[in-house]
Protein backbone atom coordinates (compact mmCIF):
# COMPACT_ATOMS: atom_id res chain seq x y z
CA UNK A 1 0.00 0.00 0.00
CA UNK A 2 1.12 3.56 -0.87
CA UNK A 3 2.11 6.04 2.12
CA UNK A 4 -0.20 8.86 1.95
CA UNK A 5 1.50 12.02 2.05
CA UNK A 6 1.07 14.39 4.95
CA UNK A 7 2.24 18.06 4.30
CA UNK A 8 3.00 19.36 8.31
CA UNK A 9 2.57 23.05 8.07
CA UNK A 10 3.72 25.04 11.32
CA UNK A 11 5.84 28.35 12.08
CA UNK A 12 3.76 30.88 10.64
CA UNK A 13 3.50 35.11 11.00
CA UNK A 14 1.61 34.72 14.78
CA UNK A 15 3.43 35.84 17.98
CA UNK A 16 3.19 31.79 18.66
CA UNK A 17 5.63 30.67 15.44
CA UNK A 18 8.07 29.36 18.09
CA UNK A 19 5.24 27.20 20.26
CA UNK A 20 4.35 26.13 16.16
CA UNK A 21 7.47 25.12 15.19
CA UNK A 22 8.14 23.09 18.80
CA UNK A 23 4.27 21.11 18.38
CA UNK A 24 5.73 20.53 14.94
CA UNK A 25 8.75 19.02 16.14
CA UNK A 26 6.64 16.81 18.39
CA UNK A 27 4.45 15.49 15.43
CA UNK A 28 7.62 15.13 13.33
CA UNK A 29 9.28 12.56 15.77
CA UNK A 30 5.86 10.75 16.83
CA UNK A 31 3.78 10.20 13.12
CA UNK A 32 3.91 6.83 11.78
CA UNK A 33 6.55 6.56 9.14
CA UNK A 34 5.39 3.31 8.07
CA UNK A 35 1.70 5.01 7.50
CA UNK A 36 2.81 8.20 5.49
CA UNK A 37 5.23 10.33 3.42
CA UNK A 38 6.25 13.59 5.82
CA UNK A 39 6.74 16.96 3.78
CA UNK A 40 7.89 19.50 6.30
CA UNK A 41 6.39 22.90 5.45
CA UNK A 42 7.99 25.70 7.25
CA UNK A 43 6.40 29.38 7.04
CA UNK A 44 8.34 32.31 8.05
CA UNK A 45 7.69 34.95 9.91
CA UNK A 46 7.32 36.77 6.79
CA UNK A 47 5.25 34.23 5.34
CA UNK A 48 7.77 32.39 3.22
CA UNK A 49 6.39 29.15 2.70
CA UNK A 50 9.84 26.80 2.24
CA UNK A 51 10.40 23.28 2.41
CA UNK A 52 11.92 22.13 6.02
CA UNK A 53 14.56 19.95 7.17
CA UNK A 54 12.39 16.48 8.53
CA UNK A 55 14.59 16.54 11.72
CA UNK A 56 12.23 16.57 15.25
CA UNK A 57 15.32 17.71 17.28
CA UNK A 58 15.91 20.93 15.38
CA UNK A 59 12.68 22.36 16.65
CA UNK A 60 12.94 21.36 20.32
CA UNK A 61 11.46 24.35 23.11
CA UNK A 62 13.90 25.19 26.03
CA UNK A 63 14.30 28.18 27.93
CA UNK A 64 17.41 28.83 26.06
CA UNK A 65 16.26 27.90 22.65
CA UNK A 66 12.82 29.01 20.52
CA UNK A 67 13.07 27.34 17.57
CA UNK A 68 12.44 29.22 14.41
CA UNK A 69 11.66 28.65 10.54
CA UNK A 70 14.22 30.69 8.83
CA UNK A 71 14.06 31.47 4.80
CA UNK A 72 16.47 28.86 3.43
CA UNK A 73 15.84 30.43 0.08
CA UNK A 74 13.31 27.21 -1.06
CA UNK A 75 9.70 27.85 -2.42
CA UNK A 76 7.15 25.42 -1.78
CA UNK A 77 4.99 26.14 -4.74
CA UNK A 78 0.87 24.72 -4.00
CA UNK A 79 -1.34 23.59 -6.95
CA UNK A 80 -2.52 25.91 -9.25
CA UNK A 81 -6.19 24.77 -9.38
CA UNK A 82 -8.32 22.26 -7.40
CA UNK A 83 -8.09 19.70 -10.39
CA UNK A 84 -4.43 18.97 -8.69
CA UNK A 85 -3.07 18.25 -5.49
CA UNK A 86 0.78 18.09 -6.70
CA UNK A 87 2.86 20.29 -4.55
CA UNK A 88 6.43 21.80 -5.55
CA UNK A 89 9.45 22.64 -4.75
CA UNK A 90 11.85 25.55 -6.06
CA UNK A 91 15.48 25.85 -5.11
CA UNK A 92 18.77 26.84 -6.36
CA UNK A 93 18.77 23.97 -8.35
CA UNK A 94 15.65 24.69 -10.06
CA UNK A 95 12.00 23.36 -9.66
CA UNK A 96 11.01 19.65 -8.50
CA UNK A 97 8.13 17.26 -7.73
CA UNK A 98 7.25 16.33 -3.92
CA UNK A 99 4.53 14.44 -5.19
CA UNK A 100 1.13 14.86 -4.46
CA UNK A 101 -0.72 15.76 -0.77
CA UNK A 102 -3.35 13.51 0.60
CA UNK A 103 -3.76 15.80 3.67
CA UNK A 104 -2.34 18.82 5.01
CA UNK A 105 -1.97 19.16 8.90
CA UNK A 106 -1.97 22.82 9.69
CA UNK A 107 -0.09 22.85 13.00
CA UNK A 108 -0.32 26.53 13.15
CA UNK A 109 -1.40 28.41 16.40
CA UNK A 110 -2.47 31.97 16.37
CA UNK A 111 -3.84 34.67 13.48
CA UNK A 112 -2.95 33.75 9.79
CA UNK A 113 -3.23 30.36 10.59
CA UNK A 114 -5.61 28.51 13.58
CA UNK A 115 -8.44 31.63 12.85
CA UNK A 116 -9.38 30.44 9.29
CA UNK A 117 -7.18 31.92 7.01
CA UNK A 118 -5.22 28.58 6.23
CA UNK A 119 -8.48 27.04 6.37
CA UNK A 120 -9.73 29.08 3.90
CA UNK A 121 -6.97 28.97 1.32
CA UNK A 122 -6.73 25.08 1.46
CA UNK A 123 -10.74 24.59 0.76
CA UNK A 124 -9.89 27.24 -2.25
CA UNK A 125 -7.29 24.25 -3.59
CA UNK A 126 -9.74 21.23 -2.32
CA UNK A 127 -7.18 19.72 -0.08
CA UNK A 128 -8.32 17.98 2.79
CA UNK A 129 -6.72 19.28 6.06
CA UNK A 130 -6.39 18.40 9.91
CA UNK A 131 -8.82 20.27 12.19
CA UNK A 132 -11.55 22.94 12.54
CA UNK A 133 -12.96 24.48 9.41
CA UNK A 134 -12.53 28.00 8.16
CA UNK A 135 -15.81 28.85 10.56
CA UNK A 136 -14.94 26.93 13.35
CA UNK A 137 -11.24 28.33 13.44
CA UNK A 138 -12.53 31.76 13.11
CA UNK A 139 -15.54 31.57 16.11
CA UNK A 140 -12.48 29.69 18.17
CA UNK A 141 -9.74 31.97 17.41
CA UNK A 142 -12.19 35.14 18.60
CA UNK A 143 -12.54 35.04 22.63
CA UNK A 144 -15.37 37.33 22.40
CA UNK A 145 -17.36 35.40 19.57
CA UNK A 146 -16.71 32.61 21.14
CA UNK A 147 -17.76 33.57 24.42
CA UNK A 148 -20.73 34.73 22.77
CA UNK A 149 -21.66 32.00 20.95
CA UNK A 150 -21.11 29.49 23.95
CA UNK A 151 -23.49 31.74 25.96
CA UNK A 152 -26.30 31.74 23.18
CA UNK A 153 -25.91 27.91 23.39
CA UNK A 154 -25.94 27.79 27.29
CA UNK A 155 -22.68 27.01 27.82
CA UNK A 156 -21.47 28.55 31.40
CA UNK A 157 -19.44 31.16 30.67
CA UNK A 158 -16.94 33.95 33.08
CA UNK A 159 -18.77 37.30 33.24
CA UNK A 160 -16.91 39.82 30.41
CA UNK A 161 -16.16 43.05 28.60
CA UNK A 162 -14.82 43.13 25.30
CA UNK A 163 -13.32 46.62 24.46
CA UNK A 164 -11.20 48.28 21.52
CA UNK A 165 -8.96 51.44 21.68
CA UNK A 166 -11.50 53.25 19.51
CA UNK A 167 -14.30 52.24 22.40
CA UNK A 168 -12.21 54.00 24.64
CA UNK A 169 -10.77 56.75 22.50
CA UNK A 170 -14.26 57.70 21.96
CA UNK A 171 -15.70 57.33 25.56
CA UNK A 172 -13.12 55.75 28.14
CA UNK A 173 -15.06 57.07 31.18
CA UNK A 174 -18.30 54.88 30.21
CA UNK A 175 -15.30 51.99 29.49
CA UNK A 176 -13.58 51.69 32.67
CA UNK A 177 -17.44 52.00 34.63
CA UNK A 178 -18.27 48.32 32.69
CA UNK A 179 -14.77 47.28 33.56
CA UNK A 180 -15.25 48.40 37.32
CA UNK A 181 -18.08 46.77 37.21
CA UNK A 182 -16.66 43.43 37.57
CA UNK A 183 -15.48 42.20 40.26
CA UNK A 184 -11.53 41.70 41.00
CA UNK A 185 -9.51 40.62 40.09
CA UNK A 186 -9.40 40.63 36.13
CA UNK A 187 -7.74 38.90 33.53
CA UNK A 188 -6.70 41.21 30.47
CA UNK A 189 -6.21 39.00 27.08
CA UNK A 190 -6.49 39.67 23.55
CA UNK A 191 -9.22 38.63 21.50
CA UNK A 192 -7.27 36.82 19.25
CA UNK A 193 -4.15 35.68 20.71
CA UNK A 194 -3.04 32.24 22.53
CA UNK A 195 -0.45 30.64 24.90
CA UNK A 196 -1.32 33.32 27.48
CA UNK A 197 0.57 35.69 24.71
CA UNK A 198 -0.40 39.64 26.19
CA UNK A 199 -2.23 38.29 28.86
CA UNK A 200 -2.26 39.86 32.41
CA UNK A 201 -3.61 39.56 35.82
CA UNK A 202 -5.15 42.35 37.48
CA UNK A 203 -5.29 42.68 40.85
CA UNK A 204 -5.72 46.53 41.93
CA UNK A 205 -7.25 48.57 39.25
CA UNK A 206 -3.93 50.45 39.31
CA UNK A 207 -2.75 48.22 37.12
CA UNK A 208 -5.70 47.83 34.76
CA UNK A 209 -4.13 50.43 31.89
CA UNK A 210 -0.82 48.95 31.80
CA UNK A 211 -2.53 45.50 31.10
CA UNK A 212 -5.14 47.05 28.55
CA UNK A 213 -1.62 48.10 26.60
CA UNK A 214 0.09 44.69 26.97
CA UNK A 215 -2.95 43.11 25.45
CA UNK A 216 -3.95 46.24 22.37
CA UNK A 217 0.08 45.14 21.50
CA UNK A 218 -1.02 42.03 20.02
CA UNK A 219 -4.62 42.73 18.74
CA UNK A 220 -7.04 45.90 18.53
CA UNK A 221 -9.38 44.13 20.62
CA UNK A 222 -9.38 43.00 24.63
CA UNK A 223 -11.25 41.17 26.94
CA UNK A 224 -11.55 42.02 30.38
CA UNK A 225 -12.97 38.72 32.06
CA UNK A 226 -13.81 38.35 35.88
CA UNK A 227 -11.65 35.75 37.77
CA UNK A 228 -12.65 32.98 38.82
CA UNK A 229 -11.99 31.40 42.04
CA UNK A 230 -11.24 27.73 41.43
CA UNK A 231 -9.59 24.59 39.71
CA UNK A 232 -8.29 25.02 36.38
CA UNK A 233 -9.57 21.95 34.75
CA UNK A 234 -9.02 20.92 31.13
CA UNK A 235 -9.72 18.56 28.34
CA UNK A 236 -9.70 17.08 24.99
CA UNK A 237 -12.32 16.57 22.49
CA UNK A 238 -12.15 14.97 19.10
CA UNK A 239 -14.95 14.98 16.59
CA UNK A 240 -15.99 11.01 15.54
CA UNK A 241 -14.78 9.79 12.03
CA UNK A 242 -18.35 8.49 11.33
CA UNK A 243 -20.63 11.53 12.12
CA UNK A 244 -21.11 10.44 15.45
CA UNK A 245 -21.07 12.50 19.00
CA UNK A 246 -17.42 14.09 19.56
CA UNK A 247 -14.94 12.23 22.07
CA UNK A 248 -14.06 13.65 25.35
CA UNK A 249 -11.08 12.64 27.25
CA UNK A 250 -10.64 12.33 30.82
CA UNK A 251 -9.73 15.48 32.68
CA UNK A 252 -6.18 17.49 33.79
CA UNK A 253 -5.94 19.64 36.11
CA UNK A 254 -3.36 22.77 36.38
CA UNK A 255 -1.82 23.24 39.74
CA UNK A 256 0.31 26.44 40.51
CA UNK A 257 2.43 26.72 43.36
CA UNK A 258 3.85 30.88 43.85
CA UNK A 259 2.63 31.36 40.07
CA UNK A 260 -0.38 34.13 39.54
CA UNK A 261 -1.59 32.03 36.77
CA UNK A 262 -0.93 29.87 33.73
CA UNK A 263 1.14 32.21 31.79
CA UNK A 264 3.77 31.01 28.69
CA UNK A 265 6.68 30.20 30.34
CA UNK A 266 4.35 27.68 32.38
CA UNK A 267 2.40 26.58 29.62
CA UNK A 268 5.63 25.68 27.74
CA UNK A 269 9.53 26.29 29.48
CA UNK A 270 8.78 23.44 32.04
CA UNK A 271 9.39 25.90 35.05
CA UNK A 272 9.07 25.38 38.45
CA UNK A 273 5.74 26.42 40.30
CA UNK A 274 3.83 24.32 37.78
CA UNK A 275 2.43 21.15 37.40
CA UNK A 276 -0.01 19.44 34.98
CA UNK A 277 -1.96 16.76 36.91
CA UNK A 278 -3.85 13.76 34.28
CA UNK A 279 -6.29 12.53 35.43
CA UNK A 280 -7.57 15.16 37.93
CA UNK A 281 -9.27 14.18 40.70
CA UNK A 282 -12.75 13.99 39.72
CA UNK A 283 -15.67 12.26 41.03
CA UNK A 284 -17.47 10.14 38.82
CA UNK A 285 -20.46 13.02 38.50
CA UNK A 286 -17.84 15.74 38.32
CA UNK A 287 -16.39 14.03 35.63
CA UNK A 288 -19.20 13.49 32.94
CA UNK A 289 -20.74 16.76 33.97
CA UNK A 290 -17.21 18.12 32.53
CA UNK A 291 -17.41 16.15 29.61
CA UNK A 292 -21.21 16.53 28.56
CA UNK A 293 -20.42 20.26 28.53
CA UNK A 294 -17.13 20.09 26.85
CA UNK A 295 -19.36 18.32 24.10
CA UNK A 296 -21.55 20.53 24.06
CA UNK A 297 -19.35 23.71 23.64
CA UNK A 298 -17.19 22.01 21.26
CA UNK A 299 -20.70 21.10 18.79
CA UNK A 300 -21.40 24.77 19.99
CA UNK A 301 -18.58 26.43 17.96
CA UNK A 302 -18.46 23.83 14.64
CA UNK A 303 -17.65 20.07 15.93
CA UNK A 304 -14.67 19.64 13.55
CA UNK A 305 -11.46 17.77 14.23
CA UNK A 306 -10.61 18.61 17.75
CA UNK A 307 -10.41 21.32 20.75
CA UNK A 308 -8.77 21.37 23.65
CA UNK A 309 -11.68 23.19 27.08
CA UNK A 310 -10.46 24.73 29.41
CA UNK A 311 -12.44 25.11 32.24
CA UNK A 312 -12.83 27.09 35.59
CA UNK A 313 -14.43 24.46 38.06
CA UNK A 314 -15.54 26.25 41.53
CA UNK A 315 -16.36 22.78 43.30
CA UNK A 316 -20.14 23.04 42.32
CA UNK A 317 -20.02 24.65 38.33
CA UNK A 318 -17.64 24.15 35.49
CA UNK A 319 -16.99 27.88 33.79
CA UNK A 320 -15.70 27.39 30.09
CA UNK A 321 -12.57 29.59 30.02
CA UNK A 322 -11.65 28.81 26.09
CA UNK A 323 -11.68 26.53 23.31
CA UNK A 324 -8.52 26.29 21.30
CA UNK A 325 -8.82 24.74 17.74
CA UNK A 326 -5.21 23.59 17.54
CA UNK A 327 -3.98 23.27 20.76
CA UNK A 328 -0.03 22.65 21.63
CA UNK A 329 1.56 19.15 21.11
CA UNK A 330 4.38 20.03 22.95
CA UNK A 331 5.76 17.20 25.28
CA UNK A 332 4.57 19.14 28.24
CA UNK A 333 1.02 20.32 26.52
CA UNK A 334 -2.26 19.37 28.63
CA UNK A 335 -3.93 17.68 24.96
CA UNK A 336 -1.91 14.90 24.38
CA UNK A 337 -1.45 14.43 28.19
CA UNK A 338 -4.92 13.86 28.46
CA UNK A 339 -5.51 11.87 25.55
CA UNK A 340 -2.58 9.53 26.66
CA UNK A 341 -4.33 9.40 30.44
CA UNK A 342 -7.21 7.79 28.23
CA UNK A 343 -5.68 4.83 27.09
CA UNK A 344 -4.33 6.42 23.38
CA UNK A 345 -0.79 6.54 22.51
CA UNK A 346 0.83 9.88 21.16
CA UNK A 347 1.30 8.88 17.80
CA UNK A 348 -2.49 7.17 17.75
CA UNK A 349 -3.74 10.35 18.78
CA UNK A 350 -1.58 12.13 15.04
CA UNK A 351 -2.77 9.28 12.92
CA UNK A 352 -6.47 9.59 14.41
CA UNK A 353 -6.51 13.69 13.89
CA UNK A 354 -5.19 12.74 10.20
CA UNK A 355 -7.77 10.31 9.32
CA UNK A 356 -10.59 12.09 11.03
CA UNK A 357 -9.74 14.35 8.11
CA UNK A 358 -9.20 12.08 5.33
CA UNK A 359 -12.94 10.68 6.26
CA UNK A 360 -14.44 14.25 6.12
Amino acid sequence: MDKAAVAVLFGGRSSEHSISSATAGGVLRAIDRERYRVIPIGITREGAYVLEDDEPDKFSLDPAHLPEVVDNGTRVIWPDSAASRELRVRDADGERSLGEVDVVFPILHGRFGEDGTIQGFLELLDLPYVGAGLLMSAIGMDKHTTKSVLKAAGVPVVPWVTVTRRDLARDRDLWLRRIRALDLPLFVKPARAGSSVGVSKVSDLGELDAALETAFAEDGTVLVEQAVVGREIECGVLAARDGGLPRVSVAGEIVLDGREFYDFEAKYLDVPGVALTCPADLGDGELAEMQRIAARAFEAIGGEGLARVDFFYTGTEFFVNELNTMPGFTPISMFPKCWIASGMTYPELITELIEIARAA
